[in-house]
């Protein structure tokens, strides 16, 4: 039998997001500038695709996740997408949440340490991409948001498992309920991520923390993840599989017709008109 080996980066012809290896780093980019690097589905099987080369690649020591641009790092679902695609299909968005839970599954499960470089917006699914990183390093005039509650959704692919171990239950409580800015200091005190620099200085600092992960034994690395994941592990996955059912349900919901259409819309959701359908 031969294993499946790693390929140059430039090998794939990837169209939405960038992918890049320099020495023993890899770097992902999330490359749709346009939309603040929403995640569409071919952009999911992409991301899938790099996180399982750079799993593969045993020259690889770390590797980066980052937004295209200055304005976004990441702002979750492409809701266009969502409303041609997806809404009022339940198999449609069964399958476009089954690839958002594969791209998590491998970028948790990647076998190296990673690097969240926060270069704008964190948004729903956004943030969920930044919280399975190990670390995450973000400029100074960024902020952090769920919009899930106040949008149609909820944030069950990640963000109702993984904020409680972050920052704690009375927090992440107010961040999937509130669905405010977290401004990033705020970020910085609650956990949320490990450094704040200037934005000219983000390139740097990315580098030092590169560096100081390349530093380290990679199997003991590896077996130190695998230890730290294991309470995300346990709740994900006594979790995701329902979530996965029950968001593909509830693209039938008026709540969820609602707040896409509000986006695409560009205008605020219409909350009363909500209450008056349940009622």
């Amino acid at each position: 039998m031969n294993f499946p080996e790693a390929k140059p980066a430039e090998s794939f012809d990837f169209k939405h997001i960038v992918y890049t290896k320099d020495g023993h780093r890899a770097t992902v980019v999330m490359n749709r500038p346009d939309v603040l690097n929403c995640l569409n589905f071919p952009a999911l099987r992409e991301l899938s695709q790099a996180f399982e080369d750079v799993s593969w690649d045993d020259q690889i020591r770390v590797m980066v996740l980052t937004g295209a641009g200055d304005r976004a790092f990441c702002t979750g679902a492409d809701l266009k997408e969502q409303k041609e695609q997806c809404l009022g299909k339940p198999a449609a968005y069964w399958k476009w949440m089954g690839a958002f839970i594969e791209v998590h599954e491998k970028l948790r499960n990647i076998g190296k340490p990673t690097v969240a470089r926060l270069n704008g917006m964190v948004v729903g699914g956004g943030n969920e991409m930044n919280m399975s990183c190990d670390l995450a390093i973000a400029a100074d005039d960024i902020i952090i948001k769920q919009v899930g509650a106040a949008r149609g959704s909820v944030a069950a692919g990640g963000a109702t498992q993984f904020l409680p171990l972050i920052v704690g239950d009375r927090r992440a409580r107010e961040i999937l309920l509130l669905c405010e800015d977290i401004p990033v200091a705020k970020a910085l005190e609650w956990g949320l991520v490990n450094q704040v620099v200037p934005r000219s200085k983000l390139d740097e600092a990315v580098d030092v923390m590169c560096q100081k992960l390349i530093d380290k034994l990679p199997e003991c690395t590896r077996y130190t993840k695998q230890q730290l994941n294991f309470w995300r592990d346990f709740s994900w996955h006594q979790t995701i599989g329902h979530a996965r059912d029950w968001l593909s349900l509830h693209n039938l919901s008026s709540e969820v017709h609602e707040g896409i259409d509000a986006f695409v819309e560009k205008r605020p959701v219409d909350y009363e008109k909500v209450r008056r359908e349940v009622h």
